[in-house]
């Protein structure tokens, strides 16, 4: 978990954008200070994934430092977006 936020990031083995989704929350984790980015495989997760409700690769949650879930989103996102829910974290 980061200090201040976390991006946790469900992906699977064959997902082409999960590709995208991890350098651009790697990129916004190394930006930001006290950000840390998860990436979850899912398929070796299928309990949290049911429990989170993922339905598709990749997911992103966004955790604020004591861990709730402050903002979620499916597909690849673009990095302006990922900057703009750590907001609601921090």
């Amino acid at each position: 978990m980061g200090e201040r936020a976390t991006l946790v990031q469900f992906s699977t083995a064959f997902c082409q954008p999960c590709r995208a989704t991890r350098r651009v929350l790697d990129e916004v984790a190394a930006m930001v200070p006290g950000v840390a980015h998860v990436e979850v495989d899912a398929e070796e997760h299928l309990g949290l994934v049911r429990e989170l409700g993922v339905v598709r690769t990749p997911t992103v949650l966004v955790l604020d430092a004591v861990g709730r879930i402050v903002r979620r989103a499916a597909g690849q996102p673009r990095r302006a977006d990922v900057i703009a829910a750590l907001g609601h974290a921090l």
